[in-house]
């Protein structure tokens, strides 16, 4: 029995050793154990008092044989082996070093990555190391190639056609996280994709760059108020309140340091991080210049040190870059800590050196035919070794708010082209700004704009007309041929009933001068006949040798070429102006044939004709100062103050928009207090000027930084006018915080507009209209319904008393019935119901039925119960004679009674709301403020523009009213938003305060960077940046002015 069981289960057992031996072979093989990858293990939260820890581990580098290390104080790992994948360069020891020398537990200092073109690094993606100089290197010019437009100023289309098109996908790992709270910061192996630098498409010669203005400043008025010494009491209060907020400051940086470090952003609520920006640690880098304000230097230099360790050129999260919030954030913040941290002559190099190689990655976006960048730039070397053209879809914020952080950094490095690339983006805006009717509101542009510096609609009507002419011209070529090729034959479908391989094979065996002719039956039923036939005597017999049914003059000779008629060949015959040939040795006499047409019916070749910075997108043209477009007005005054005056076209560009805004934005509110504040509108064109326009009177958090701009720059341009309104539009973002329940105003919503901007007290009917704009309907539909009341009540009441009189008329018929039935009652019960018994049947059994109980009797049957059982009876037969034919006559059929009307009192008809009601009811449900009419959006991001307008004014005006307005912001902000490891967005501003805040477990990087930035610079002395000093770019970085 054993040996049966073993045979039957033999196969099974050689299976497990075959297997068995197979793992034992795959587990000995040693290149499986050479081939690993190198992961990063990334920053754990440093220790207090220790400097942070390198992140990841040095990789093998083809370009030097020294292993270096990541940051102070990690030591060197083992690199793996080459994988024949893209190499990853380490940093390298300092030059003056021998690699030997060098221990590999040594602490060594982070090597700054300097940039090389593809021809200098063949065969890698990555960026080899140097040793790192203590000044920021220079980055180095782009090679010059070919001029990209054509001498008519068209650009050429084959400059943008791809050439080895990408993938439609290119890999880059992921790297795999084991648990959301851990301060580990995973990223891609040494075989990971990075950015290259590569030659331009579309280069600029470097003769032709716009250069950078150079020379001393010209005078501009002093912007900050010139404070007296303040009182001990107010310094005592101020500086209370000044090291509050440092110490939400560090509360938050605790939370991001020991759980989000080096991520982009922290989930406050459950200890996470996100990376929505390319994971290059955004809330880091956005905080640096803060915690050097805020005198949190070891913080400072513990960031330094993390920032040296950013991988610009590759990110696993996003295969696109967000340009504008890469710019503002990342170039910004690293300019900005260099310049408040001592530039020069500071000890922090590195942040102008990480600058310059996350700019030169970015220069790549202006690589277009027009210069106009690309906001969302595929870094991958396949994708961006493409020619690419701008979009024809992008918001004004994101194209014109690049300008100050090139600017600076090209101050600083004295490389013009990082200043060219964003002037002549100033310069299409200049152009369009001064363009006549080039807007529907002069001064200011519409949210979407077609960058891509082509006229789509020319070129779509042109490609059309092309392909027209093109194609007929291709057939009249084809049908102008003037000989034919030796033994053409034009088909003629069902004129032979011999089949085309019939008529091939007969063809090949007989002579060349011969065809074989099938003559159709003479007969109906007889066989067709054939014969051999010259080819002469064959071309004498037909009327033509083109001739497909058409008549031709008798006259005409057969070979006459007028003779021929020009038919468009059939499907699937050689298309129209290719030459015909039978053999190589014919000759054709036609004329030159013109390109073919492309599969898609257009012209093969694209020739873009050039326009200028136009709306883009289609239907309304949309005109604000809010989201998408605030930015890039909000830089024009500032571009101003940070070239030192030198182009003066910012101040031209500056004061056509606030002209604009004050003309056609500005709106004051409708409010209970008697607060002279002002907010600006969104409008809408239809046809693309101010004719015909729609309002939309918005209040966004967005646009809070408009009384900010309007006052620095009535103040730089000597506009006292705009001050005073800047000061109206700050105030009016801090009455909204104050008119919120929670005391913070919400993202989005729509308020009511005073009808005169000097005479504005409070209506209430006013603001009732605006919320219940169907006053007139809603007045017709009560009264309506007073009518149908009157008419319904009518009814009842009718209806009311028929029924009344037709319950005396059935209780009168039913009397009379009863009587009648009484007058006839029979002299027995059994009579009544005709059940006489019989003379067998004892007497008192007659009426016991089937369910007698006991024997008893049956109560005796009335007459009035017989003539209803009777009546029952009829009824119930007549229902169950279902085989009784529809059409036949009842033998006894008693008259019918004519059914009476049913008397139904008609239901009531529905109260419709008010005009108070309806608004009463919206006011209760929607929890609206009075003077609102909708909260489009209800959340808090932590969003600073409010808070900026506010410091603009007091540092402007002077006024300690805005320390105050902003102390009460930043109580209600910190009271709703503060989490054990942060500050949290919350979901809605208009929730009860004593309630809970709903928080949405997000902490974004202007939390560092501009709100409480904004708020600890409200009560620092007035010296600290200094509005003489320093220029903020929109992510509140403040760069030095030129001196």
């Amino acid at each position: 029995m054993a040996f049966l069981r073993f045979r039957r289960y033999r196969v099974y057992i050689f299976a497990a050793v075959f297997f068995l031996f197979l793992v034992f072979r795959l587990s000995s093989n040693s290149q499986l154990n050479a081939h690993h990858t190198t992961i990063y293990k990334g920053y754990s939260a440093p220790p207090d008092g220790e400097s942070s820890a390198g992140r990841g581990s040095s990789s093998s580098s083809s370009h030097d044989s020294a292993s270096g290390n990541f940051g102070a104080g990690t030591p060197a790992q083992d690199a793996p082996p080459s994988l024949g994948s893209p190499d990853v360069s380490a940093p390298k020891v300092p030059a003056e070093k021998e690699p030997e020398k060098v221990a590999a537990s040594a602490p060594q200092s982070m090597h700054i990555p300097q940039l090389h073109t593809s021809l200098e690094i063949k065969g890698s993606y990555g960026l080899p190391t140097g040793p790192r100089s203590q000044k920021p290197t220079a980055p180095q010019q782009t090679d010059a190639a070919a001029s990209a437009p054509k001498e008519d100023g068209a650009f050429d289309s084959n400059r943008v056609h791809q050439v080895n098109p990408p993938a439609t996908h290119q890999e880059t790992a992921v790297p795999v996280v084991a648990d959301a709270t851990a301060k580990a910061r995973p990223i891609l192996s040494t075989s990971v994709i990075h950015w290259m630098k590569m030659a331009e498409h579309f280069p600029i010669p470097e003769e032709s760059l716009i250069l950078l203005p150079t020379g001393s400043p010209m005078p501009i008025p002093k912007i900050q108020h010139k404070f007296a010494a303040e009182p001990d009491a107010t310094r005592e209060i101020r500086e209370s309140r000044l090291a509050s907020v440092r110490g939400e400051m560090q509360h938050a940086w605790s939370g991001y340091r020991t759980y989000a470090w080096t991520h982009d952003e922290l989930a406050p609520v459950s200890k996470g991080f996100r990376d929505p920006f390319c994971g290059w640690a955004a809330s880091l880098v956005d905080a640096l210049d803060t915690l050097w304000i805020m005198g949190m230097h070891d913080e400072f230099d513990e960031a330094y040190e993390a920032v040296k360790d950013i991988d610009f050129t590759t990110t696993p999260f996003r295969s696109e870059i967000p340009v504008f919030e890469t710019i503002i954030r990342y170039l910004g913040g690293l300019i900005a800590a260099y310049d408040v941290s001592g530039g020069e002559k500071g000890k922090y190099p590195a942040l102008l050196s990480k600058a310059v190689e996350l700019a030169e990655i970015l220069m790549g976006v202006f690589d277009t035919p027009n210069r106009m960048p690309i906001l969302y730039y595929h870094w991958k070397p396949a994708f961006y070794s493409q020619p690419k053209t701008a979009s024809s879809s992008v918001s004004v914020a994101e194209l014109g708010s690049m300008s100050m952080e090139f600017t600076r950094l090209a101050q600083l490095t004295g490389h013009s082209k990082y200043y060219d690339a964003i002037a002549r983006i100033t310069d299409a805006f200049e152009d369009w700004q001064n363009r006549v009717n080039g807007t529907a509101i002069a001064g200011i542009f519409p949210e979407h704009v077609d960058a891509s510096g082509c006229n789509r609609t020319a070129a779509a009507i042109q490609e059309a007309e092309n392909a027209s002419k093109l194609a007929k011209a291709q057939v009249a070529a084809a049908n102008d041929i003037e000989t034919e090729p030796v033994g053409y034959k034009p088909s003629q479908p069902n004129s032979d009933p011999m089949v085309a391989q019939d008529k091939v094979a007969i063809a090949k065996t007989m002579p060349p001068d011969l065809e074989f002719r099938v003559n159709s039956a003479t007969k109906p039923g007889e066989p067709a006949t054939g014969e051999f036939r010259k080819v002469d005597d064959v071309a004498s017999a037909s009327v033509g040798k083109r001739d497909v049914g058409d008549a031709v003059s008798k006259g005409a000779a057969p070979n006459d070429a007028t003779a021929r008629v020009a038919v468009a060949p059939d499907e699937g015959k050689t298309p129209p102006g290719s030459k015909i040939m039978a053999g190589s040795d014919v000759q054709h006499a036609n004329k030159p044939v013109s390109a073919p047409i492309a599969a898609n019916g257009k012209v093969a070749k694209f020739d873009c004709i050039p326009q200028n910075l136009t709306a883009g997108g289609y239907g309304m043209q949309t005109y604000s100062m809010g989201g998408s477009q605030d930015s890039t007005y909000e830089y024009f005054p500032k571009q101003y103050i940070l070239l030192g005056g030198l182009v003066p076209k910012y101040q031209a560009m500056h004061e056509k928009v606030v002209d604009a805004v004050k003309k056609y934005l500005l709106y004051r509110p409708l409010i209970k207090d008697d607060r002279d504040i002002l907010f600006s509108a969104k409008v809408s064109s239809r046809d693309g000027t101010d004719k015909d326009m729609t309002y939309n009177y918005e209040i966004t958090h967005l646009t809070c930084f408009l009384g900010g701009m309007f006052a620095m720059g009535g103040r730089i341009f000597n506009r006292p006018e705009d001050v005073k309104i800047g000061g109206k539009l700050a105030d009016g973002c801090a009455w909204a915080y104050e008119a919120m329940p929670m005391g913070i105003m919400p993202e989005g919503s729509i308020i009511t507009p005073c009808a005169n901007m000097t005479n504005c007290s409070w209506n209430q009917s006013t603001w009732y209209e605006k919320l219940d704009p169907n006053i007139a309907w809603r007045t017709k539909q009560m009264l309506d319904y007073e009518e149908r009341m009157k008419t319904w009540a009518k009814e009842s009441d009718e209806i009311k008393e028929l029924q009344r009189a037709r319950a005396e008329e059935l209780e009168r018929e039913r009397q009379a019935t009863l009587e009648e039935a009484l007058a006839n009652e029979p002299s027995s019960p059994a009579d009544a119901v005709g059940l006489a018994p019989g003379p067998e049947t004892p007497v008192g059994t007659a009426n016991i039925g089937k369910r007698a109980v006991g024997g008893a009797d049956k109560t005796p049957v009335t007459a009035a119960d017989a003539v209803a059982i009777n009546e029952k009876e009829k009824v119930l037969q007549g229902d169950l004679d279902l085989n009784a034919d529809a059409a036949a006559v009842p033998k006894a059929a008693a008259p019918a009674k004519k059914p009476l009307p049913e008397l139904v009192i008609p239901p009531m008809p529905v109260r419709p709301e008010t005009h108070e009601e309806f608004v009463q009811n919206r006011i209760e449900r929607d929890n609206l403020v009075p003077g609102f009419i909708s909260m489009n959006d209800r959340r808090y991001i932590l969003r600073p523009e409010a808070i900026e307008s506010v410091w603009y004014m007091y540092r402007i005006t002077g006024d300690s009213s805005w320390q105050e307005k902003g102390w009460r912001m930043f109580q209600a902000v910190i009271h709703a938003t503060r989490t054990e490891y942060g500050h949290s967005a919350i979901a809605d501003v208009l929730r009860d305060p004593k309630d809970e805040p709903v928080q949405v477990d997000n902490m974004e990087s202007f939390w560092f960077a501009e709100t409480l930035k904004y708020f600890y610079l409200l009560f620092t002395t007035p010296d600290v940046i200094s509005l003489d000093d320093y220029v903020l770019n929109t992510e509140a970085h403040p760069f030095k002015r030129p001196t």
